[in-house]
């Protein structure tokens, strides 16, 4: 968990079209990010 005011730490991950995406790609910008952390599990 990060304290609120912490910088998120910097990932590479896919989207949804199975491009790469990058946090430190976007510095500069306004970023939203969310997820799902039941997606892809059962129930």
């Amino acid at each position: 968990m990060l304290d609120v005011g912490t910088d998120a730490p910097d990932f590479t991950v896919q989207d949804q079209g199975g491009r790469s995406f990058t946090l430190s790609d976007q510095r500069g910008r306004w970023t939203l990010l969310w997820w799902y952390p039941k997606a892809g599990t059962p129930g």
